[in-house]
Formats: C-alpha cells, sequence, structure tokens
C-alpha cells in the first residue's frame, strides 16, 4: 500500500503559520491537526486536556537524553528514567502523529512533525515565517493587544517554540536544513501562501506518480 502524504507545518508565532495550514487543508481536503493533538494524547494519557495545555510545546526541566535518542516510552521505564509530564506528552503526540500519517493523508501543525516523520517517504515540510513588523500588526489585531503587549507574546512564544524543538529534536528551529521550504507569509498572504503551498504538493504528486 502507497505511504499516504504527510504535511508538517513549522511556523514564527504571529505568522499566519495555523491559518495557512487550515487553508491548505481546505484547499487539499484533508485532515489537519494542531490542537486536537492534545485532546487525543489526553484521552491516550488518560490525563485532563486543561491540565496538558499548560505544558503543550514546552521542553521539560530534566533531560530525557534517551528519548532524545530515539529511545520508547517502554524502553526508558525499563532504564529507570522518571519522565514528566512534559516528556509523556511528547511521547504520546509522538505515537499518535505516526497512527494518524496511516490513516490517510494529513498537515501537522508544529509539535516536531518534521522531525517525528523525518524518515516518512512522502513528508513535505514547510516553515512558515514573517517579518516582525506584519506579525505584531498581525497579533495585535487577533489578540486585541497593544503593541507592547504582542511583541512581548511573541518573543515568549517564539522562544517557548524554540526550546521545545531544539530540545526534543536535538536540531535547530527554523534552520532550512530542517525543511523542504521555508515561505515568508507576508509576500503572498494567508491565501497566496497556501496556493502556492497546494502548487508545490501538485508537482511533488505528480513527479512520484511518474516515478511508479
Amino acid at each position: 500500500m502507497a505511504e499516504h502524504l504527510a504535511i508538517t507545518i513549522g511556523r514564527q508565532f504571529g505568522s499566519g503559520g495555523k491559518e495557512i495550514g487550515l487553508r491548505l487543508g481546505e484547499l487539499l481536503g484533508i485532515k489537519v491537526y494542531d490542537k486536537e493533538l492534545l485532546t487525543l494524547a489526553a484521552e491516550k494519557k488518560g490525563f485532563h486536556v486543561d491540565y496538558l495545555r499548560h505544558v503543550d510545546e514546552k521542553a521539560t526541566s530534566s533531560l530525557l537524553y534517551t528519548l532524545v535518542m530515539g529511545a520508547s516510552a517502554h524502553g526508558t521505564r525499563h532504564l529507570g528514567v522518571d519522565m514528566s509530564i512534559n516528556d509523556q506528552l511528547f511521547i504520546a503526540q509522538t505515537e499518535i502523529i505516526k497512527e494518524l500519517v496511516e490513516e490517510g493523508p494529513a498537515i501537522f501543525i508544529g509539535r516536531c512533525a518534521d522531525y517525528i516523520l523525518r524518515n516518512h517517504p512522502r513528508r513535505i515540510s514547510f516553515f512558515i515565517y514573517s517579518d516582525f513588523e506584519s506579525r505584531v500588526h498581525r497579533v495585535m489585531h487577533r489578540q486585541e493587544l497593544s503593541c507592547s503587549q504582542a511583541e512581548s507574546l511573541i518573543n515568549k512564544t517564539d522562544k517557548k517554540r524554540i526550546n521545545y524543538y531544539n530540545f526534543y529534536t536535538g536540531n535547530k528551529w527554523g534552520k532550512y536544513e530542517n525543511y523542504h521550504m521555508s515561505l515568508d507569509s507576508s509576500l503572498l498572504g494567508v491565501e497566496g501562501t497556501a496556493q502556492m503551498m497546494k502548487r508545490l504538493i501538485e508537482i511533488y504528486n505528480a513527479e512520484k506518480i511518474e516515478e511508479i
């Protein structure tokens, strides 16, 4: 059976990455997973979803090196590693992402999906960024914040994402080598960027068909 298409989207806060991912899902007619992964992880681990929101995309305070190097949750228990809630959430989301892509084509926003699916034969990974001024304007409008409040929230959220991604993957968040394409959303906006990504995916699929 052919492998399902797996699209991953990393994003700077305020770049419109989530909106672009949702629009891309509409254009392609495939499912998009973002915060939904928290609910699925809560069900898997037996935690209340509100509790997991407090640790979502946050690195643990104690290094779980064996996990970063690819050890399974079962293996770390045998090694006597006491996993934090952050680590348990990362493991649960890792397992869920791999299960979901077996069910059908999907788009995954954030949560180290590009790394988790790095060996998937039909993965396409994007990183969405934008100039700081555009991001501030978007966050001010979306969350009804002052300029200084928006700037503070952007810096805080990006720092959290950087720490989370770098910790759990051992790679550098936003570094171009980790993605197939990085796009500045301020150039074409949400619709234009999503359309560009759709076109790239269509070309990719056509190339794959020719290889068969």
